[in-house]
């Protein structure tokens, strides 16, 4: 996918966060579409040792791990270097604060997965690359107006998005699933944003209906996103419906991710 311009991964550790509608498809009648058993493997026995499975089912492949890990190393990036600029529109010194060192953390987050992709035979930019046209379109319709607006970006559009990640996470290799999860970490830095944007509120409530708005469109471009970039790339759509074609599976999960979009516009003190 052409994006225009060439990644610089070759950086040092600075010392963490994240659109083409589509429409899920009813489940496939489980009558109408048996599983053939396959016969055993030993051989796949050897090669699932390398790394547990987890509770979504068969192994991923190396190949849709590295694309994960490519989707959520751009998305890391993308996130660090807007979370600096949004930084600078802050009116507060502790805001610009909180954001530079949010920053910050989403690179050092970004430079682990490099080190991973290294690590496993991968050159970062060649993995990376592809989706930096579907991130980059997602962050331009997204755009912040304000500071205010960024924060709630940060929190519920990178929110749902890491929901999202760490969903289909649970069937790769464990020292993947365990570097994706601490990446997706939520940390003590969720509270700051709360408590800045629930007191935004206090101060001048007419704010509140803008940013609702802001955070039901992130919400939206955010499944949008993830359902189109999934559903480019083979490997990683074999990935989301867990090699299994189940797209009732599927429905569940996007319905738990809006429950827990729900829960985070409940704790600002906004109407989902």
């Amino acid at each position: 996918m052409p994006t225009g311009h060439r990644l610089s991964l070759q950086c040092k550790p600075c010392g963490g966060r994240y659109g083409a509608t589509m429409e899920l498809e009813p489940p496939a009648d489980p009558q109408n579409d048996p599983v053939t058993d396959l016969p055993h493997d030993p051989g796949k026995d050897r090669e699932n040792d390398a790394g547990d499975a987890g509770p979504g089912g068969p192994a991923a492949s190396p190949e849709a791990v590295t694309e994960l890990l490519g989707v959520i190393g751009y998305a890391e990036l993308t996130a660090a270097l807007r979370l600096a600029a949004d930084a600078l529109t802050a009116p507060a010194l502790d805001v610009r604060v909180w954001m530079g060192r949010a920053s910050c953390t989403e690179f050092e987050h970004f430079e682990r997965i490099v080190t991973r992709l290294r690590e496993t035979g991968h050159d970062p930019e060649t993995v990376l690359s592809p989706f930096a046209g579907p991130v980059d379109a997602f962050h331009e319709r997204t755009r912040p107006r304000d500071w205010l607006e960024g924060l709630v970006k940060a929190y519920v559009g990178d929110g749902i998005a890491r929901d999202f990640y760490r969903e289909i996470a649970r069937r790769v290799d464990a020292p993947s699933r365990e570097l994706i999860e601490s990446v997706l970490h939520v940390d003590a830095q969720d509270e700051f944003v709360v408590r800045s944007v629930t007191e935004a509120i206090e101060a001048d409530p007419t704010v509140a209906g803008r940013l609702a708005l802001l955070a039901r469109r992130l919400v939206g471009e955010a499944i949008a996103q993830a359902q189109y970039v999934a559903l480019e790339r083979e490997a990683l759509i074999d990935l989301l419906v867990g090699g299994q074609g189940d797209l009732g599976d599927l429905g569940r999960m996007f319905t738990r991710l809006i429950d827990l979009h729900g829960e985070r516009m409940a704790r600002l003190g906004l109407t989902p």
